[in-house]
């Protein structure tokens, strides 16, 4: 089942997608009389909300109900999580990006997954992502997956995790590289150069869905899916969501750790390898200085269109737009150096 959310009236509402339509499952839900809320918030946090909306798609692909929206865009699945975590479970991004700085593997990788939080209130879907001038200075993709929670829970052991998994779907953890690597030097990670936009979409896809890709292991489900980047049409990067050094259940138990997770909290898988253009132009750069070339590195420019897919869980699309503001906060520090 893949669940999205549309605007009727200035209100994102919850629905499902079927053979290229768009369902309202309140209204559906109504004529198979099934109570849901309208918001996709609200049905996760209703007991037994996803098991009821299963029950509308059901009706749906039967024939038994037929409300659909004819002309509508898509929004993000879900416009207001509680929390969006973001991860960093693909060990080739860290090693090849700490490779391309000249520092070796940080050994902790290997031993606990790891996380940061970014804004919730800065979640976009497929569209404009509208930057300030700061931010377009290396400005990043970055080619990620991530999961919607569907049940509160804490301390929750990887081996129960994947049953608070309501869905899967794609995340871009946009990244201002200039104000990121600048703020990071004093040590208390990402602020400025991510908490602007991070796009997921189009789709929550449940995970019945993805049962002929699942991978069972003794830490928690994984899944064969091809993940793709495309940039102004072209292909830049190619991975797959399987080579997860450390799987969602590990990074559930790790976020759970003495802390309520709830219905909707997005937690990103963090990036794929080769998935953004911080370690692509990383190395490219030693590879045209090992033979004696000049490189020019690459990064999103207002007007770029960037386009990540992953198999099973549909395309997200986002064009970049300069806002009408002319405003830099790099403008605004303190020479002290």
């Amino acid at each position: 089942m893949k669940l999205v959310s549309y605007y009727q009236n200035s209100q994102a509402r919850a629905a499902i997608y079927h053979d290229g339509k768009i369902f309202d499952i309140a209204e559906n839900g109504k004529a198979l009389s099934i109570d849901l809320p309208p918001t996709m918030l609200e049905l996760l946090n209703l007991d037994a909300g996803l098991v009821k909306t299963q029950e509308i798609y059901k009706a749906i692909t039967e024939g038994r109900t037929n409300i659909h929206i004819s002309d509508s865009t898509l929004t993000a699945p879900i416009t207001n999580p509680p929390s969006c975590r973001d991860a960093y479970a693909f060990r080739q991004h860290v090693a090849t990006a700490r490779r391309n700085r000249g520092v070796p593997m940080i050994p902790e990788f290997d031993s606990y997954p790891v996380f940061y939080f970014t804004n919730h209130n800065a979640i976009y879907g497929s569209g404009e992502i509208i930057v300030e001038n700061d931010h377009l200075l290396n400005l990043d993709f970055e080619l990620e997956a991530a999961v919607v929670i569907g049940k509160k829970g804490k301390n929750i052991q990887s081996a129960d995790a994947d049953k608070y998994i309501a869905g899967y779907t794609i995340m871009n953890d946009f990244s201002a590289r200039q104000l990121q690597m600048e703020e990071m030097k004093l040590s208390l990670g990402p602020a400025k150069g991510k908490d602007f936009a991070t796009a997921i979409g189009p789709y929550i896809v449940t995970p019945d869905e993805l049962e002929k890709q699942k991978i069972t292991t003794d830490f928690g489900d994984k899944y064969n899916l091809k993940m793709q980047a495309f940039h102004n049409g072209k292909k830049i990067s190619s991975g797959n969501l399987k080579d997860m050094n450390w799987t969602f259940a590990e990074i559930i138990e790790r976020v759970s750790y003495g802390a309520e997770i709830y219905p909707g909290d997005v937690i990103g898988s963090g990036t794929v390898g080769t998935g953004c253009y911080l370690e692509l132009n990383g190395t490219a750069a030693l590879e045209a200085q090992e033979n004696g070339e000049n490189f020019t590195p690459i990064w999103l420019q207002a007007g770029d269109k960037i386009e990540l897919t992953i198999e099973g869980l549909g395309r997200l699309s986002n064009t970049i737009k300069k806002s009408d503001a002319n405003h830099s906060i790099l403008a605004k520090k303190k020479d002290v150096i």
